[in-house]
C-alpha cells in the first residue's frame, strides 16, 4: 500500500468507524475496506491473515472482523477483490486488544500517482456478484454487466432468461419464474417500483431497458419482508449504472439485420405516420364521426431498411472537500430493427372446424430510444445522496396481412384481412435516494420514485376483403370488420421506501435489526374509441375495389357515399381507470445464532385498495373495490457447512392481486381473439418454501441445486369462457394450485492457462404444476355473469414450462497490450405449456417447446477499440400453438429468422 491511499484510507476510516477497545473483548483484528478513488466502502473483499487459514469477507459496509487465537505478535493482513491491486499490510497486536486496519484498495486500472483514471471499473463483475450471493443471508441471483456483456445480452428482458427456472413467451414481453407468469411478478428499479406501459401487464415491458443503463439485473424468488408482498414467481430489480471513476467518454455504433426481413427488403411495407426514431405526435380526431379528418393514409407505404443503432455515453467526478466527491454520468443510445415472418394463425371450435383459418404475414419495425442521467453525491463516507433520471421511447410498428378462411365472410379461403398498428411507449423515471450511516450500529436507506408512462395506439387500421373470380370486394359481415382504432393508456405513480437498520452484539457482528416502510400510489387510465367504417351494402355487394387502394374508398373522397362511421359508444371513448394504493410496514431480526447458523425471521403488513370504474357500450358503466389487509411472514434461515458451502431455506405467504384490465368489464378485440375482463376478480394467497444447498469451489464457481414447492389459494387464470365467440376471460378457476420442482446451476472453469479460460455455465428447473378446475365455483362467484364449463377437471398452470434449460460455453483469450477475444456461444430451451386453459369442451391451447442457439464474440483490439459480433437464432426453429382438440389443431405458427449483429466502441 503506497503511503497516499494508507493515509487516505486511514482518515476516512477514523472518520466513519468507530472501535471501541474493552478487556473483555476478544483478541483480533477490525477494520474497513475503501476504494482509494471513490471513498466507497467495497463489498466481498477477501479478507486474511497471511500464512493461516484464518479469513473472512468484507459486509455491504466494507467492514470486516477476524478474532485471533494467539496473544500478541507480528500479523499480515491480505486483502484480494477482482479488478483491484492485491494489498498486504503488516501489522503489530499486544496482547488482550484489537487492532484496526484501514485499507484503501487500488483500481487495476488506476495510475495513482498521477491521480489519473484511466479506465471505468466494472463493479457487478461476476466474482463479485459471486462473493455477495455466498456472504449474503438471504438468497440473492444477480447478473451483472460484466457477464451480460459476455453472453452479448442486449436488454433486461434477456437478461433474466439466462437465470434458473426463467423464460420468455415467445411473441410478448412477458417473463416467467418457476412457470408463473407476469401477475406473479413484482418490476422495481434501484428498488422502487416502476409502471407498467402494456394495458395488458402488469410489469412493464423488460425488453424497454437496454443493457447499456443496467449494472446489475437481480431475481429474488424467495420472499422476504422488504419486498413488495405482492409476490408469486419472483421479484425483478434493475440496478441502473452507477459511474465510479475519474472521467470516461465512449462512443458505439452498430447494426442487427434479420434474415427474414432481408428476403422481403423489396416489399416492406408499413403504416404512414411514425418517423424514423419511432415518434409519433398522432392523435384521434375530436370529431371523428362528423366528417373524415384522419391524417395517415389507409394505404401503406414502402420502408428503405437502415438497420442502425448508436450511443455515447460519458462520465465524469469531482472532488469536493476533503472527503467529497459527486459523479455525473449519461448516457444517450438509439437502436432499431426490423423484422418479418410467415406462418398460420387459426381459431377452431371444438369439433376442429375453422372460424378463422389464416396464413399470416408480419413485417415490424421497432425502435428504442434511451437517455438516462445519474448523480451521486458522496457527502462523505457515512452519507450519500444519488438522482435517477431515465427516459425511453419504445415505437413498435407491424403490418399483419391475414389471408384465408372467415366464417360466413370468405368460406372459399379467398378472405384478406389487413391490420396496420403502431404502438409507442414513452417512461419517465424520477428516483432521489440516499444511503447514510448514523453511527457505527445504525444506518439509514431511503428512496422515493415519480414515473409516468404513456402506452398509446394512436391509429390501427383494420380493413378486410374478398377476392372472387380476380375481383375484390369488400367484406362487411359485422360492424367492425373494417375500423380505426385508438387507444391511450397513462399510468402516473408516486413511491417511497425507507429501512433504519441497528447492529447487534457488542461489536456490531450479531446481526441487525430491520424496521422500514413501503409505499405506492398509482392511477392508470384507458380511454379507446374504435371508429367501424359502415361500408354501403350496394358498395360490398357488386363493386369491384383495387386491394392496394384502400384509401380510394375508405378515405376522405369515400365519407357518405361509400360508408359511414359509427362507434360503439357515440362520439365518445370507452374507457377504464384504476387507483391502487398500497401502505406496508415491516420489521425483521437477521440474526448469527451460531457460527454457522443466521436467521432472517420478518413479518410485513400490507395495506391495499385497488378500484376500477369502466364503462363500454356493451357493459354500460361499472365500478368495484378490492380492500386487503394482509399479514406476511417470512423466514430464511442460512447454514453455513463450510467456508465454500452453504444450506439455506426460505419459507413466506405472500399474495397475487388481479390486474385493473383483468377486473373492468371491458372489451379488446385481437385478430382471431376477444378478451374481456371480470369485476368479480380477487386476489390470491400464495405460501412458498425454498431448500437451497450452494457449493463455491472457487472465486468464480458455483454448484447449487435447489428445491421449490408453492402453493396457491384461489389463483387467478386466463380461461375461455361459454361464448360463440371463444372468448377468453380471467377467473378464481379454482379452490388451490400448486407447483413443484428442481433447479440446478453450475458455473465451472473447465480450462485455465495463465490469463485464459474455458469456462462453462449451465442452469436448468425441472417444474411440475397443478390445479383443480371448478366451473360451478367460477358461475356461483360471478353470480352468473361468466360461464365457465372446463373441458378438464385439473391442469397445469398457463405459461408453465416442466423443463427449463440454459447453457453457455466461454472461452477468453488473452494477449499483450490490452487486447482479448472472449467465444460465447449460448443455448435455451424450455418445453411445452398452456397458453390459455380449456373450456367447452375446447382442449388446452399449448405452446410447443423450442431451442434456441446463439453466438457471441467480443473482441478488445485495443485499450480504446472493441468488436462485437453476434449471431442470434441460428437454428431458427418453428414456433407452434397447438389447440388440443380430440385431434389436435395447429392453430399459430411462425420462424423468426436469424439476426446477425455486429457493433463497434471507441472509448477516450
Amino acid at each position: 500500500m503506497n503511503k497516499f491511499s494508507y493515509y487516505v484510507a486511514l482518515i476516512v476510516s477514523l472518520l466513519t468507524f468507530q472501535v471501541s477497545i474493552s478487556k473483555a473483548q476478544q483478541f483480533g483484528v477490525k477494520g474497513k475496506v475503501l476504494d482509494v478513488e471513490t471513498f466507497q466502502p467495497i463489498p466481498g473483499v477477501s479478507i486474511k491473515i497471511a500464512n493461516t487459514t484464518l479469513a473472512t469477507s468484507t459486509d455491504e459496509k466494507g467492514e470486516f472482523s477476524i478474532a485471533l487465537p494467539g496473544k500478541g505478535g507480528e500479523y499480515t493482513l491480505v486483502s484480494t477483490f477482482v479488478g483491484y491491486g492485491v494489498d498486504s499490510t503488516k501489522f503489530n497486536l499486544n496482547a488482550d486488544n484489537w487492532a484496526f486496519i484501514p485499507v484503501s484498495l487500488i483500481n487495476a486500472s488506476s495510475t495513482l500517482d498521477e491521480v489519473v483514471v484511466t479506465r471505468r471499473r466494472e463493479r457487478a463483475s461476476e466474482l463479485a456478484l459471486l462473493e455477495e450471493r455466498r456472504k449474503s443471508s438471504l438468497t440473492v441471483e444477480r447478473i451483472g454487466a460484466q457477464e451480460l456483456s459476455r453472453k452479448g445480452v442486449g436488454d433486461a428482458a434477456a437478461a433474466v432468461t439466462k437465470l434458473s427456472g426463467v423464460s420468455k413467451q415467445e411473441g410478448n414481453s412477458q417473463i416467467f419464474v418457476r412457470g408463473l407468469g407476469d401477475r406473479y411478478m413484482t418490476t422495481t428499479l434501484n428498488g422502487l417500483p416502476i409502471p407498467a406501459s402494456d394495458a395488458n401487464m402488469k410489469n412493464i415491458a423488460l425488453d424497454i431497458f437496454s443493457t447499456d443503463v443496467v449494472d446489475y439485473v437481480g431475481v429474488d424468488k424467495v420472499s422476504n419482508v422488504a419486498l413488495s408482498g405482492d409476490f408469486g414467481g419472483a421479484s425483478i430489480d434493475i440496478a441502473s449504472k452507477n459511474f465510479t471513476g475519474d472521467k470516461m467518454l465512449e462512443f458505439s455504433l452498430g447494426s442487427t439485420v434479420n434474415t427474414n426481413a432481408l428476403r422481403d427488403a423489396g416489399n416492406f411495407h408499413l403504416q404512414e405516420g411514425p418517423n424514423f426514431f419511432g415518434f409519433s405526435d398522432y392523435k384521434t380526431p375530436a370529431d371523428a364521426l362528423g366528417s373524415y379528418h384522419f391524417d395517415n393514409s389507409w394505404n401503406p407505404v414502402k420502408k428503405t431498411m437502415i438497420p442502425l443503432n448508436f450511443g455515447v455515453r460519458g462520465g465524469k467526478s469531482f472532488q469536493i472537500g476533503a472527503e467529497g466527491r459527486l459523479k455525473l454520468f449519461a448516457t444517450a443510445d438509439f437502436s432499431n430493427g426490423y423484422t418479418s415472418r410467415y406462418g398460420i394463425n387459426a381459431d377452431v371450435n371444438a369439433q376442429g372446424a375453422p372460424i378463422k383459418s389464416f396464413m399470416q404475414s408480419h413485417m415490424s419495425y421497432n425502435t428504442r430510444t434511451t437517455g438516462m442521467f445519474n448523480a451521486n453525491y458522496q457527502i462523505n463516507s457515512q452519507h450519500n445522496l444519488s438522482y435517477n433520471l431515465l427516459y425511453i421511447n419504445s415505437g413498435d410498428q407491424f403490418r399483419d396481412v391475414f389471408s384465408g378462411f372467415i366464417r360466413d365472410a370468405a368460406e372459399s379461403d379467398n378472405g384478406v384481412l389487413t391490420r396496420n398498428t403502431f404502438v409507442q411507449t414513452q417512461l419517465l423515471i424520477n428516483q432521489l435516494l440516499g444511503k447514510h450511516t448514523l453511527n457505527d450500529r445504525v444506518s439509514v436507506d431511503w428512496g422515493l420514485a415519480y414515473n409516468h408512462v404513456n402506452g398509446d395506439i394512436p391509429d390501427r387500421m383494420q380493413s378486410q376483403v374478398r377476392s372472387e373470380n380476380d375481383d375484390f370486394y369488400f367484406i362487411r359481415v359485422n360492424q367492425a370488420d373494417n375500423h380505426r382504432y385508438s387507444h391511450y393508456v397513462k399510468e402516473y405513480e408516486i413511491a417511497g421506501n425507507a429501512k433504519l437498520d441497528y447492529k447487534l452484539g457488542a461489536d456490531g457482528t450479531k446481526g441487525k435489526i430491520s424496521v422500514g416502510y413501503n409505499g405506492r400510489k398509482k392511477k392508470r387510465s384507458l380511454d379507446m374509441i374504435q371508429l367501424n367504417f359502415d361500408i354501403n351494402s350496394e358498395f360490398r355487394d357488386g363493386t369491384a375495389i383495387d386491394p392496394a387502394n384502400i384509401d380510394q374508398y375508405l378515405g376522405a373522397d369515400g365519407f357518405g357515399s361509400i360508408y359511414r362511421l359509427q362507434s360503439f359508444s357515440g362520439n365518445g371513448f370507452q374507457f377504464y381507470n384504476g387507483d391502487q394504493d398500497v401502505h406496508a410496514g415491516f420489521i425483521s431480526v437477521d440474526y448469527k445464532l451460531t457460527d454457522k447458523l443466521t436467521a432472517v425471521v420478518g413479518a410485513r403488513y400490507e395495506y391495499i385498495k385497488q378500484y376500477v370504474d369502466f364503462y363500454t357500450a356493451e357493459y354500460s358503466r361499472g365500478s368495484n373495490t378490492i380492500n386487503k389487509n394482509a399479514f406476511l411472514p417470512s423466514l430464511n434461515l442460512k447454514y453455513e457447512l463450510d467456508d465454500r458451502q452453504n444450506l439455506r431455506f426460505g419459507a413466506s405467504k405472500t399474495y397475487t392481486l388481479p390486474q385493473f384490465k383483468e377486473r373492468a368489464r371491458f372489451q379488446y378485440d385481437d385478430v382471431t381473439q376477444v378478451f374481456v375482463g371480470n369485476p368479480y376478480l380477487y386476489a390470491s394467497d400464495n405460501y412458498n418454501a425454498d431448500l437451497k444447498w450452494e457449493f463455491f469451489p472457487k472465486s468464480s464457481e458455483l454448484i447449487a441445486v435447489t428445491a421449490f414447492g408453492k402453493y396457491i389459494q384461489n389463483p387467478i387464470n386466463e380461461i375461455l369462457m361459454v361464448s360463440a365467440a371463444n372468448d377468453l376471460t380471467y377467473a378464481n378457476t379454482g379452490e388451490a394450485g400448486y407447483a413443484y420442482g428442481v433447479e440446478l446451476e453450475l458455473k465451472k472453469d473447465l480450462l485455465t492457462f495463465n490469463q485464459d479460460k474455458l469456462s462453462l455455465g449451465f442452469n436448468s428447473a425441472f417444474m411440475k404444476t397443478h390445479q383443480d378446475f371448478d366451473g360451478e365455483k367460477v358461475n356461483r362467484e360471478t353470480e352468473g355473469n361468466i360461464n365457465f364449463n372446463p373441458t378438464n377437471t385439473s391442469g397445469s398452470f398457463a405459461g408453465a414450462s416442466d423443463v427449463v434449460i440454459n447453457a453457455d460455453l466461454s472461452y477468453l483469450k488473452t494477449f499483450a497490450n490490452d487486447k482479448s477475444i472472449t467465444a460465447t456461444v449460448l443455448y435455451n430451451y424450455y418445453s411445452d405449456k398452456i397458453f390459455a386453459i380449456g373450456a367447452s369442451f375446447l382442449g388446452d391451447r399449448v405452446d410447443k417447446g423450442i431451442g434456441t442457439l446463439d453466438f457471441v464474440l467480443k473482441s478488445k483490439l485495443s485499450r480504446k477499440i472493441s468488436v462485437d459480433v453476434a449471431a442470434r437464432n441460428i437454428l431458427n426453429p418453428e414456433f407452434q400453438r397447438w389447440q388440443q382438440n380430440e385431434t389436435p389443431v395447429k392453430i399459430l405458427s411462425y420462424k423468426r429468422g436469424a439476426f446477425f449483429n455486429i457493433g463497434l466502441r471507441y472509448q477516450l
